[in-house]
């Protein structure tokens, strides 16, 4: 026995050994009558404050003399109103705690057995609040099999990790399953790759088992560089052990040794979590030689990439992971097949969210999964959704849940009671859906029948106040921006593109515009090398195809409907609302903005749109409007 990490390690030399320990884990890890705290420390939540919070937890507890068992878990999901927690046995939820509060908590909760009012969780002040996660309509509608443990267990103690059931699927592949049963088993399952594409993971892991070689890889894809996505960020930093098991049963499958996980330095929690998981894993016995007295045999290691969004397609995070710079490589040969892979040898490249999904499904069976979600997406999908959405946060639904449940049954709806205009899926090179389309369903499919895809999961809503034309612009230029540059059609031609939005959106916009943004961006989806590139136009000919109105106005009226881009539209002074506090004046550095006796006025020879008065004004006196159209003679 030693200890790593202040965790008892114990060398499992076979199955046996493993399922002794966990029936005795199970008695002694989550006792149901033991007082338990079990503390949000995602990093979302370590930003609002928790380890304040477990501080002051500690320090009460102690004053006391209680014994209560304090479990620092991963991500759960509800980031709106961390830091949140959950009090057991009573199994209350609390949200927005904060350090002055856990004297009450304490007091109320763990002694008392009663809810401390004042943190639980209500839509309004017009409300009841709710006490049971069960009972909160964020959490409603979820169904977790890849967040299974984030919000249960201690991501740094294996201990819980085996106590909660993990490391069976391995056992039982390992003591009763050959590697093509597990193979046939997520095949059957139909697990699309949760990384964006939806390809199969079964099909992909036996074309790299039919690969010749003895040498083969297993990667995993942490890189995660869509903005405002942290769902593999969520799994690798709040249930590592799962991620870890995934890949040693496809290892298994396939016949690999060798293992690599590739995350992005800026996720530091979970290089530190994977390396203590890993290190973890080494001790117990479950990575290294001879598994579980099995004879299989498998290393893993960590690769952080510099953090460049490329590095998300396969063959450039090859390249990362090889040392080189992160270029895309023409394919054939795929990962998969030899000189395709890590240093030329076959590799198998599944994202972090895939391989969490794997454990449950070699331990519940292939039909349980196609249970759940559609025929031709089985399963559940992570989200991050964000956006002008009442309630943030990571949310894992079935598929085939629809965009308007997503948006209104877990996320609230919109903030301030605004009209929902469109929801962003896929990250910076997905579509945008409207509101006509709010009840689209969300699978693979589906989505890309809409002009949107499945991305990696995320999502970001979009009310009235929002410009699609300016939108198209930002997602655009954040994939011109992350363009490794290697092939033409992605680099020349997202900056042409993006010159054309900046024109449009700064009142400059010509005759023809739309129609080039069109040709240029279906010639580079046509044409450029790699997933990234192809995928980059998207949110613009999306915008074009469902708020094609929006351009027009842009261009012909020089007039945005939702006062978003500068150089657009008359501004003009609505005397009738006008307080006369003369900030539009004050705030106005052309002289625009005239003062008469009794009103006050903007000259049009003067404003140069910069919106300067409208910002300014308190009570919302000045007004944007079309320009007058002028005839041109033939």
């Amino acid at each position: 026995m030693t200890k790593y990490n202040g965790v008892t390690m114990e060398k499992l030399k076979t199955i046996d050994e493993l399922n002794i320990l966990r029936e005795r884990l199970k008695e002694e890890t989550f006792k149901p009558d033991t007082p338990r705290i079990r503390v949000c420390s995602g990093t979302a939540c370590t930003a609002s404050g928790t380890p304040k919070l477990v501080t002051a937890i500690e320090e009460e507890t102690g004053k006391k003399g209680l014994k209560v068992e304090v479990v620092k878990t991963g991500c759960q999901g509800f980031c709106q109103k961390g830091p949140v927690l959950k009090v057991e046995p009573q199994d209350i939820f609390y949200q927005k705690v904060k350090p002055e509060h856990v004297r009450w908590l304490i007091n109320y909760t763990v002694i008392g057995g009663m809810p401390y009012r004042q943190g639980l969780y209500r839509d309004s002040f017009l409300t009841d609040p709710v006490p049971d996660v069960a009972d909160i309509p964020f959490y409603k509608k979820q169904v977790r099999i890849a967040l299974r443990n984030n919000g249960l267990i201690d991501p740094l103690n294996i201990n819980q990790y085996i106590a909660v059931g993990g490391y069976s699927a391995l056992a039982k592949a390992l003591s009763s399953m050959t590697p093509e049963q597990v193979l046939d088993e997520v095949d059957k399952a139909n697990l699309r790759g949760r990384g964006g594409a939806g390809f199969p993971a079964g099909k992909k892991w036996r074309h790299t088992k039919k690969a010749q070689g003895k040498i083969k890889f297993v990667i995993a894809n942490g890189d995660e560089g869509d903005p405002g996505a942290f769902m593999d960020r969520s799994v690798m930093e709040g249930d590592p052990h799962s991620l870890i098991e995934g890949m040693l049963l496809c290892a298994y499958a396939i016949g690999a040794e060798y293992g690599m996980i590739y995350v992005r330095h800026e996720y530091p929690l979970a290089v530190k979590n994977l390396g203590i998981a890993i290190k973890q894993a080494e001790k117990f016995g479950m990575l290294g030689k001879n598994i579980l007295g099995s004879g299989f045999n498998f290393t893993l290691d960590i690769r952080e990439g510099a953090g460049a969004f490329v590095c998300g397609e396969s063959t450039a995070l090859i390249a990362s992971i090889e040392g080189e710079r992160g270029f895309p490589r023409p394919r054939p040969p795929r990962l998969s097949e030899p000189g395709g892979g890590a240093w030329g040898y076959p590799s198998n490249l599944n994202n972090i969210e895939s391989y969490a999904c794997v454990p449950p499904i070699i331990e519940k069976g292939a039909d349980w999964f196609r249970s759940i979600g559609t025929e031709n997406s089985p399963g559940t999908k992570v989200f991050a959704l964000t956006g002008k959405v009442v309630n943030t946060g990571l949310v894992e639904v079935p598929m085939g849940i629809t965009l308007r449940e997503i948006i209104y049954d877990i996320g609230g709806g919109i903030m301030g009671g605004k009209k929902f205009k469109a929801i962003q899926t896929g990250g910076p090179s997905g579509g945008c859906i409207p509101e006509g389309l709010i009840d689209t369903p969300v699978d693979f499919d589906t989505l890309t029948k809409v002009g949107s895809m499945m991305g990696s999961g995320g999502m970001v809503v979009m009310d009235e106040d929002n410009c699609m034309v300016d939108v198209a612009k930002y997602f655009l230029s954040f994939c011109q921006s992350e363009s490794c540059g290697k092939c033409p059609p992605c680099r020349i031609g997202t900056y042409q593109m993006l010159q054309i939005l900046e024109r449009i959106t700064s009142g400059k916009g010509e005759e023809g515009d739309i129609e080039r943004l069109e040709k240029i961006g279906k010639d580079i989806k046509q044409t450029a090398l790699c997933g990234l590139g192809q995928a980059a136009p998207n949110p613009v000919l999306t915008t074009i195809r469902y708020f094609r109105e929006e351009y027009e106005e842009h261009i012909h009226d020089k007039y945005c409907r939702a006062k978003v881009c500068s150089g657009l539209g008359m501004f003009r002074i609505e005397n009738d609302e006008c307080i006369l506090c003369g900030l539009c004046k004050q705030a106005c550095a052309f002289d625009a903005v005239k003062e008469t006796s009794r009103s006050f006025l903007i000259d049009q020879d003067y404003c140069t749109k910069c919106k300067a008065c409208y910002l300014a004004c308190p009570v919302g006196a000045v007004k944007v409007e079309k320009k007058q159209h002028v005839t041109r003679d033939a």
